[in-house]
């Protein structure tokens, strides 16, 4: 064979196996990036839509949505977790019992007469945590944290705070392991008709 022949039949074979080079070098690329660095944000009220940024991450969740809430009246959040529901988003809340069932106005009876797993928690004085956390097992994994209840008075009438902290799976493990152990002495929740 000559040598005009031999780099030809050489150009073709890496002409050939270039796309499949590529597709290799990219999973080996998406294989060995680094996690995505978590990011914190920070939003107070009064000013800060506060209600608008959890209703926006419930929606967007994928697969799971845990709560933790010790007032929880607010209609636009409780809607929002209601559709997650009803998408097949995995949502459950644990939530003070006391408050639950002696605040007036609470969503949380109507969440789970939507259908929505309830517990609540009678084990301390106040169950006085309000976290969320969104798809925990995942690389996007987000906990909201902070004093904020699931309150119109906390978005337009107290000064409140949360957290956001998103790509972090581990802090988002830790507060899933912590709502699930609460939720586990709870007691289950089925609301009156």
């Amino acid at each position: 064979m000559s040598v005009q022949r031999r780099a030809a039949a050489l150009s073709f074979a890496l002409l050939a196996a270039a796309p499949v080079l590529f597709l290799a070098s990219a999973a080996i690329a998406r294989e060995s990036a680094p996690p995505a660095k978590a990011t914190l944000e920070a939003l107070f009220t009064p000013g800060d839509p506060i209600d608008a940024r959890l209703v926006a991450l419930i929606d967007g969740a994928k697969r799971e949505v845990l709560v933790q809430a010790f007032s929880f009246t607010s209609r636009r959040i409780a809607k929002a977790l209601v559709a997650a529901h009803a998408r097949g988003v995995r949502v459950e809340i644990v939530a003070d019992r006391a408050q639950t069932l002696e605040l007036a106005g609470s969503a949380v009876p109507g969440l789970a007469r939507d259908g929505v797993p309830v517990w609540l928690d009678g084990n301390f004085i106040s169950a006085h945590n309000k976290v969320i956390v969104v798809d925990a097992e995942s690389p996007g994994a987000t906990v909201v944290t902070g004093s904020y209840n699931y309150t119109s008075a906390a978005q337009y009438r107290n000064a409140e705070n949360v957290l956001i902290v998103r790509n972090d799976p581990p802090l988002a493990a830790q507060y899933r392991a912590n709502l699930l152990a609460l939720r586990a002495r709870a007691e289950r929740y089925t609301p009156p008709p």
